[in-house]
């Protein structure tokens, strides 16, 4: 897999958007993704010095509508945490 498509896209809610003032980002990464490689690829993509690179993994839920079973996708993202007074312009 190209280092590239590790990362899908900048994860962007309200949350994250608060922990984005503490220097702190959040993306939604390939299930295949380690630490190591989110780090070294949010370094060379922004150009910025990540500190700590936290994973989260949520797993797929059983959701029901009606009479139909189905379920939601599972996912995979990483709060990167950068030095003091660096900053990703994510295009808002």
């Amino acid at each position: 897999m190209k280092d590239v498509f590790i990362i899908k896209k900048p994860w962007i809610t309200e949350k994250s958007t608060r922990l984005n003032e503490m220097g702190k980002y959040v993306f939604m990464v390939q299930p295949s993704a380690t630490k190591n490689e989110v780090g070294k690829l949010v370094e060379e993509i922004y150009h910025v010095h990540p500190i700590r690179v936290h994973i989260v993994r949520r797993p797929g839920k059983e959701k029901r509508f009606r009479n139909v079973s189905g379920t939601q996708g599972k996912y995979k993202k990483a709060i990167v945490t950068l030095k003091a007074g660096e900053k990703i312009d994510l295009g808002r």
